[in-house]
């Protein structure tokens, strides 16, 4: 299977530095619209401002739908401190530490970007001491500190920064001479770039899906309602594209391609689950099944908005979900190949 390892790859950097805060999605929404298009794929939006990109197969009457995706964690400015430090709401989940001390951008009502960082209100232990300087993350000492010339509100509310706008996280996008792949919003960024590598693959070797197959592109998973009922209603099967938590308990590896059995809101089909199992040893595709403690995906999303489908989900395994992210290149390419092999079965 001749895929282009290279470009996944460079579609994933693409896509993560343009920044995709559940809400604030519409940018990198438009940039995937081009790319499909320039695929050969028919596009659409959604009233709710996701996208979905068809490719033909050789059925029509009964259709496929993979979904990846577009929204990220991030934050929301909550709060305009008398010294000219931002309180902030996160989107979506994560641990207040995980992205202390990140570098990071306000992005106001007009699109410009103020940078900054993220701090600890009690960061200098030479002022506050260690205890306070080990004392808890959440959110009241955990803050937005602006790299301009500031000292009051008023200075900030001059910068055009006001409650609501958003903040966003320097992605820090890395891949090692080993093959690891290190970034914040590798979830669900490396899936956005998989479907991409996938649609290139028929494409370029003028093939046929077995089935039409819809690429969904959500904009609020992470808020917990990425799909609704704009998923294609010729859609038998739905399989939705996201990371595989990796550590203690759970079977999932950052070399293989996960198949999610059960997550925090549902078991998944049981018989869709077997086929992609099927398919990954039939394949020789490296691939493990896991069962998820805090974890939903597009599918059980759908599944509990009223979804009437079968449903699976899988994705590459990564290593500290929601906070600074790792996965390996192997991971992506089995995840691609049993895209490919399902999209291609009967």
């Amino acid at each position: 299977m001749n895929l282009d390892l290279v470009n996944t790859l460079e579609m994933m950097k693409k896509y993560l530095n343009i920044p995709s805060p559940g809400g604030y999605t519409l940018n990198a929404i438009i940039e995937a619209k081009k790319d499909f298009e320039a695929l050969g794929l028919s596009v659409h939006f959604t009233k709710k401002g996701a996208l979905i990109a068809t490719l033909r197969g050789e059925i029509d009457d009964e259709q496929l739908t993979i979904s990846a995706h577009m929204d990220t964690l991030g934050a929301m400015v909550k709060e305009i401190l008398p010294n000219g430090y931002l309180r902030y709401h996160k989107i979506g989940g994560g641990a207040w530490a995980s992205i202390e001390g990140e570098n990071c951008y306000v992005i106001n009502n007009k699109g410009e970007k103020i940078r900054g960082s993220i701090t600890f209100k009690y960061a200098a232990s030479h002022i506050y001491g260690q205890e306070k300087a080990n004392s808890e993350r959440n959110e009241n000492t955990m803050l937005v500190r602006l790299d301009e010339k500031i000292s009051s509100k008023e200075d900030v509310l001059k910068l055009g920064i006001n409650v609501g706008d958003f903040v966003v996280m320097d992605p820090r996008f890395e891949v090692t001479p080993s093959g690891f792949i290190k970034s914040r919003y590798i979830d669900d960024k490396s899936a956005i770039a998989m479907v991409l590598e996938i649609c290139r693959y028929f494409k370029d070797n003028n093939i046929m899906p077995k089935y039409t197959t819809n690429f969904y592109i959500s904009n609020f998973e992470e808020m917990g309602h990425g799909l609704s009922s704009a998923i294609p209603e010729k859609t038998k099967e739905l399989v939705a594209i996201d990371i595989a938590p990796v550590g203690e308990a759970q079977t999932s590896s950052e070399y293989s391609v996960s198949i999610a059995a059960k997550d925090r809101k549902s078991v998944y089909d049981f018989y869709l689950r077997n086929k992609l199992v099927q398919i990954a040893e039939n394949s020789g595709i490296d691939y493990a099944v896991d069962v998820f403690n805090s974890y939903s995906s597009d599918a059980t999303q759908a599944i509990l908005w009223g979804a009437d489908l079968k449903f699976a989900c899988l994705g590459p395994g990564v290593s500290a979900t929601h906070h600074y992210e790792r996965t390996h290149i192997t991971a992506l390419e089995n995840t691609i190949k049993l895209l490919i092999k399902y999209m291609l079965a009967k």
